[in-house]
């Protein structure tokens, strides 16, 4: 009997999960198509790493038993208040590490390392930590902190610094000021920083916060001019380049990624001869791209059918930056309306949670996070089908796309939102259990009416049966 009622409370264990049981089944689900589609998809990656797509598998296997167990313990032990007290110290901490990358810093058991000839990992204790993917959820904690902090007229060092230097730091002490110490300012460098080393994560992450800060509501027009600006800094910075003023950077890789022609490419395929520089050059930049197209064309309505991909052997990294192609391939249209539906749903369901939250920051967070999530999901998915004006660079499938950092950090974005959606649900309980009953019962009341309808229903019994 103690077995039977133990084994119900196992499969009763999602009745008593009081976080937003729609954000873990998508959690979830995305999670069982990453290994799936992680384990058909790197064919190439085993051949070309001498290794096997089974030893590949159980390390997928261990990034999802790693992001379930960042996601439990999040939930269980996540307070509103300790994001709060993080998100204070997030921008410091994001400073740190891209300083890291920038200077190209040696700290012992931390160092700078590249990928693909840009430095965008740190090193630590010989694992790699793929920076810019801590920094974007470092600074929609830190962006959330510093709109509560002036909502509520709580910075003090700019109010000390002001107040001993009034004639130096006099300017601090104002509104604007502190929108451009706290919050303008860091945004500002944490973008120009991640531009060092990857052009796409710095856009992404610029329109992110920009989208959180008019969300937060602070004034449009501030706004539309810190937009100026950051389209300025950058067509400086593409002058520079073109002048040869600046030398060693990305822009030249974002300015290329951005005009490039892939039918001028194409037309040098076809006319250079087989095994020539011009040829193999032509070759190397057609290969994701066009592979990416070819695997949604050939995948149609219903796929190929799972472990049938033939452009995963073509293109280098379809289990990362064209996920969503292969997944077209082998399940076709349908697979990529279950993949868009689960994010749209992710967003829907934030909104509702955002709604629920009875403090601001909460409300910041999430909204935030959401955005974070869903609109990293719907770039990976432009950058595949080839949508005009999006340079084709690689931005990962959240919680699909094979890669350890990705994969735990989104675990630990979904943790955050299950832990704010359980306090919203403990704190509506609470509020129901506090509130006063408009008619009082005495349950000696309801005991008697209890009877009387029995002494009634045995009353109409012998009338109608003459017992």
């Amino acid at each position: 009997m103690e077995k039977d009622k133990k084994r119900l409370n196992i499969w009763n264990w999602m009745e008593g999960f009081r976080g937003d049981k729609v954000v873990l089944i998508i959690a979830l689900l995305l999670m069982l198509i990453s290994i799936i589609s992680v384990f058909s998809s790197t064919s190439l990656l085993a051949l070309s790493s001498g290794s096997d797509r089974f030893t590949i598998m159980v390390d997928q296997l261990k990034a999802v038993g790693g992001g379930v167990l960042v996601i439990l313990a999040l939930y269980i032990f996540g307070r509103s208040g300790l994001y709060r007290w993080a998100g204070k110290y997030c921008f410091v901490l994001s400073l740190a590490m891209l300083l890291i990358l920038v200077l190209n810093l040696r700290l012992g058991i931390v160092e700078a390392g590249e990928i693909n000839g840009a430095r965008r990992i740190i090193k630590v204790f010989g694992k790699q930590l793929h920076v810019y993917e801590f920094v974007k959820v470092f600074m929609v904690l830190y962006i959330a902190w510093a709109l509560e902090a002036y909502k509520e007229g709580s910075f003090s060092l700019n109010k000390r610094l002001a107040s001993a230097f009034p004639k130096w730091c006099g300017w601090m002490a104002r509104p604007l000021g502190e929108k451009c110490i706290y919050i303008y300012g860091p945004a500002l460098v944490s973008i120009a920083l991640v531009a060092s080393g990857s052009n796409s994560s710095a856009l992404f992450l610029a329109a992110v916060l920009i989208l959180l800060i008019i969300i937060g509501g602070l004034n449009f027009k501030e706004m539309f001019l810190f937009g100026l600006s950051l389209l300025l800094v950058g067509g400086l910075l593409v002058v520079g380049h073109r002048t040869g003023l600046i030398r060693n950077s990305r822009i030249d890789t974002a300015v290329s990624r951005i005009t490039k022609d892939d039918d001028a490419t194409m037309e040098i395929l076809l006319n250079s001869p087989r095994g020539s520089a011009d040829y193999v050059s032509a070759r190397d930049e057609l290969q994701q791209p066009v592979g990416a197209l070819l695997a949604i064309k050939e995948g149609g309505i219903f796929g190929k059918g799972v472990g049938n991909s033939t452009q995963k052997y073509s293109v280098p990294v379809i289990f990362e930056d064209y996920m969503f192609s292969f997944i077209i391939e082998e399940t076709g249209f349908l697979g990529a309306i279950l993949i868009i539906m689960l994010y749209f749903s992710l967003l829907a369901r934030c909104s509702l949670i955002a709604r629920d939250c009875d403090n601001y920051f909460d409300k910041i967070v999430v909204a935030g996070l959401a955005i974070l999530v869903t609109g990293q999901a719907f770039m990976h998915m432009m950058v595949n089908v080839h949508f005009p004006l999006v340079p084709q660079t690689g931005q990962t499938l959240p919680l699909v796309s094979h890669g350890t950092t990705s994969f735990l950090v989104f675990s630990a974005v979904f943790g955050i939102l299950l832990s704010i959606s359980r306090q919203t649900w403990l704190k509506m309980r609470k509020r129901e259990a506090e509130a006063i009953r408009i008619v009082e019962r005495d349950p000696s009341d309801e005991v008697r009416a209890s009877l009387d309808d029995l002494d009634t229903l045995e009353t109409q019994n012998q009338d109608e049966y003459g017992v």
